[in-house]
């Protein structure tokens, strides 16, 4: 019995990648990339971990309501910058969000759409730093500096280094995350990540969690009038004020704010963990990169969390607001006098003597009424 649940379940997750996995493939190739054994292998542990995702929320492939795109998408940048979801440590991770549309149905309510959120873990970062990262030749394993370890840092005479020493005792929270860089020319860049600079990353996150935020003065903020949306903002503003004027770890033990932060950031399990991937991620973004193709660039970029949110607020905000302009029209009529026409009292130009009077030009009015055709934009 047991064999045939296997014999069942691998072939459902056989067809699935058959699908997908020719237009991967087929994409990557029109975008001037050749898809490898290793991105394939990438593919195949990427569907198995988003089939691990649906199981577990009961949404089969063929739901109605998953977004098919949304899905493809993700894939191509599973094969394109060769991320792992199978890998110990997890290079990258799979979460179900519910994303408004905003398009209705024949009810009158929003669309909502389930999408499968992707993100990279700190290993896919070091990952593609290592496969991509501008004359990076190698990076040597990070070092995480405790509280109560001896830790110098490099100092420079001119253009010489000296390196950075590092005792490491093993006790107290990590404050600071060190990534030993080797370039091309065998010289070796330490770059330092400091465990108070992941307050930005942690207000962004709150941010990001306020944003359907209405505190009950909307249903919701696509119900909120423009009264009621510049009062909701004014209480967001307040919460993002209150945050700025604290440490990392004073916001994360103000109960005022942990309802607007989510488990991974504030359980103790996994609050220290989550600190120091956010220090490495902090390094390992900002070390330039040469992907040598365009459509690689365009694949990282929109996993930038700052693309991200910028991208999800014009989305979800886009045509919000019917703006009417009302034309007037004006009439044409040039007075003569002594020779010179006068336009509208201001502009005076020289009129050969002897010409006659030029004739007043009668414009044609224009109207406010627009035609629309409905069969160009249904949406308008």
């Amino acid at each position: 019995m047991m064999s045939e649940e296997n014999k069942v379940y691998s072939t459902a997750l056989t067809k699935i990648s058959n699908t997908y996995a020719p237009m991967i493939e087929s994409q990557l190739v029109g975008n001037g990339i050749k898809m490898d054994d290793y991105s394939k292998q990438c593919v195949m542990s990427a569907i198995s971990a988003i089939n691990n995702v649906l199981t577990a929320k009961n949404i089969s492939w063929s739901d109605p309501q998953l977004d098919q795109s949304n899905v493809t998408q993700n894939l191509l940048t599973i094969a394109s910058l060769q991320l792992n979801a199978a890998a110990n440590p997890r290079e990258v991770y799979f979460q179900i969000r519910s994303v408004n549309t905003n398009r209705k149905g024949d009810d009158g309510k929003y669309i909502w759409k389930k999408q499968i959120e992707m993100g990279i873990e700190g290993d896919g970062n070091d990952a593609i730093l290592s496969r991509f990262g501008r004359d990076v030749k190698e990076v040597k394993q990070f070092w995480e500096v405790r509280e109560n370890d001896k830790f110098s840092y490099p100092e420079f005479n001119g253009i010489e280094l000296t390196p950075p020493k590092w005792s490491p005792t093993g006790q107290g929270k990590v404050i600071k995350v060190v990534y030993p860089i080797v370039r091309e020319n065998d010289s070796v860049d330490y770059h330092i990540a400091e465990r108070a600079d992941v307050v930005r990353n942690l207000i962004a996150h709150i941010k990001n969690n306020l944003m359907n935020e209405t505190f009950g003065i909307a249903k919701s903020r696509f119900d909120a009038d423009y009264k009621q949306k510049k009062e909701i903002d004014e209480k967001k503003q307040e919460i993002i004020q209150k945050a700025a004027g604290k440490d990392l770890d004073a916001i994360l033990d103000d109960t005022g704010l942990q309802e607007y932060i989510s488990p991974a950031w504030k359980d103790p399990q996994s609050r220290e963990s989550m600190i120091i991937r956010k220090m490495r991620n902090n390094i390992t973004k900002k070390i330039p990169k040469d992907f040598g193709n365009a459509f690689l660039q365009l694949q990282y970029s929109e996993q930038d969390d700052s693309y991200q949110r910028v991208r999800k607020e014009i989305v979800e905000n886009a045509n919000q607001e019917i703006i009417d302009v009302e034309y007037e029209s004006v009439e044409y009529n040039p007075v003569v006098t002594e020779g010179k026409i006068i336009e509208n009292d201001l502009v005076a130009k020289e009129v050969p003597t002897g010409t006659a009077p030029i004739e007043p030009v009668i414009q044609q009015e224009t109207t406010t009424e627009q035609v629309i055709d409905k069969s160009v934009d249904p949406f308008r």
